[in-house]
């Protein structure tokens, strides 16, 4: 089959378009599924020039194209903190058919229409396996997952679109689950013209959330046009545009230096939430307003199942709808990752594997 390997830690030079990669065998209990669509995300970058690992302390955007020096093979480069077993197959935004079944999994599921979980439960409490990080994901022809982790889905959207919800949708999702976010809440949500950071916007409407939006200046009609109430540009304090004290939850996925500053505007026994860096993992933090503003600081990583399951009905409702900016065919991936490093879109970028016409 056709696929693009990540061989190693580093630039776009690690990414190999290949077209005799063997087609993967499904285990016990598993599908082999035949991708119609994969999204880009963040992870697909990050992953690819180590910055998961300890040794990096710059934001994400950083040697994105050339690679992060000194990152080796052999650290702590995945999301799990071990070492990554290349070549891999990345690629955590699965759309595709179930073409075929391994032993104990149902024959009666080949045909299904299913997207893919992006972050599945391990054996252990809070172990988290994610799809084109400890298991290869949807950059190729075809790919085999644990079949009780491919969600059939009735629905009218085209792959593509579809293809953009299990990464950034499932993340956003997770933030306002694990937050508790209830009908009145005002929620302030940074990143906010980015895949997870736009979805989070719609998913709390959808919650009847108040939404306050940190975002690029010229992005702002986008995203108030995603259901924001207010916009507050890249730049400006938050403070000064909200108040101290005026904000239930954050959703955080930039961190960097301005991490500090949101704590402000949070509410005595308010939640901070957060699931990216982009801007940076070094933050400093006055640890009195952790304690004397009874705050709760919430990493978002592992997801519970009724994450997706949440995802699946609003799908299959037409409570959401994503936006897919553009679509590439799989061999110009590099090209894809160039334009997702330049954010100018507002949605998802979406590769297509060959041989396919999505719909």
């Amino acid at each position: 089959m056709t696929a693009v390997l990540l061989t190693g830690h580093g630039g776009f030079e690690k990414l190999e378009y290949r077209q005799d990669v063997p087609v993967p065998v499904p285990g016990t209990g598993e599908v082999l599924i035949r991708v119609r669509a994969c999204g880009v995300n963040n992870t697909d970058i990050n992953t690819r020039i180590g910055w998961y690992s300890k040794s990096v302390t710059t934001g994400s955007n950083d040697g994105a194209e050339q690679g992060i020096h000194g990152v080796k093979e052999k650290e702590d480069g995945s999301w799990s903190g071990i070492p990554l077993p290349f070549p891999i197959i990345q690629g955590a935004d699965v759309c595709g058919e179930i073409v075929g079944v391994g032993a104990g999994a149902d024959p009666g599921r080949i045909g299904e229409r299913v997207i893919v979980a992006t972050m599945q439960p391990g054996d252990k409490p809070w172990e988290c396996i994610t799809m084109g990080s400890e298991i290869n994901g949807g950059f190729a022809q075809y790919v085999c997952v644990r079949s009780s982790v491919a969600y059939k889905i009735t629905s009218s959207w085209s792959d593509m679109e579809l293809a953009s919800i299990p990464c950034a949708w499932s993340t956003a999702e997770n933030m306002l689950h694990r937050a508790g976010v209830l009908s009145g809440q005002t929620v302030l949500i940074t990143g906010a013209s980015g895949g997870v950071g736009s979805a989070a916007v719609q998913l709390a409407r959808r919650r009847g959330a108040q939404v306050l939006a940190l975002a690029g200046k010229a992005k702002a009609e986008k995203v108030l046009a995603q259901g924001a109430d207010q916009v507050i540009c890249r730049g400006e304090d938050p403070v000064k545009s909200l108040g101290k004290n005026s904000v239930d939850v954050i959703c955080d996925l930039v961190a960097g230096p301005g991490c500090p500053r949101l704590l402000d505007v949070l509410k005595p026994g308010g939640k901070y939430t957060v699931a990216g860096a982009i801007a940076g993992p070094m933050v400093e933090l006055d640890i009195r307003t952790l304690y004397l503003k009874d705050l709760t600081f919430l990493g978002c990583t592992f997801q519970d199942p009724a994450v997706f399951q949440n995802l699946i009905s609003y799908i299959e409702n037409n409570e959401i709808r994503p936006i897919v900016a553009q679509t590439y065919p799989l061999k110009e991936m590099v090209r894809a990752q160039t334009d997702f490093l330049e954010k100018r879109h507002v949605g998802k970028l979406v590769l297509i594997p060959p041989g396919l016409n999505s719909h």
